[in-house]
């Protein structure tokens, strides 16, 4: 009897492979979304840029920078769930290693928290000067 995943089975390709690959994608977002609640700070920061960078009308250069800042920030916490999951399917019980493991994972995510909001900062701040300078223009009349 051979496992479906034996490495020795050709894979084929088929749309609805694909289509069941994007289904467990999406579950797996939605299991982080429910297990950490990290991730929902997440989502409330991602909305806040989005929201602003809309409202400021950053130029698509600058749109990258912020995309690839939300993007790192949601990679790490994927990453930080994955090891914590394994790690708690792993070694239910306390371990030191355990919780080294899950520091580190936490730490990264940290890491990429810091550099988005940098940033976040050096992409946004000229719109928010040049508004700001907007706003201190005399009016004429």
């Amino acid at each position: 009897m051979t496992n479906r995943n034996t490495p020795n089975r050709p894979k084929t390709y088929s749309l609805a492979s694909r289509w069941r690959s994007l289904a467990h994608a999406v579950r797996g977002i939605t299991f982080m979304l429910k297990a950490q609640h990290n991730a929902w700070l997440h989502v409330a920061g991602t909305a806040i840029v989005i929201v602003l960078a809309s409202f400021l009308q950053v130029r698509l250069e600058d749109w990258r920078w912020l995309i690839v800042a939300i993007a790192m920030v949601w990679l790490a916490e994927a990453f930080n769930t994955a090891v914590e999951y394994v790690c708690d399917w792993v070694s239910p019980e306390w371990s030191g290693g355990v919780r080294q493991a899950k520091n580190i994972a936490a730490g990264a995510v940290l890491i990429c928290v810091v550099a988005a909001i940098f940033i976040g900062l050096f992409t946004l701040w000229p719109y928010v000067e040049l508004m700001i300078d907007r706003f201190r223009a005399p009016i004429s009349i």
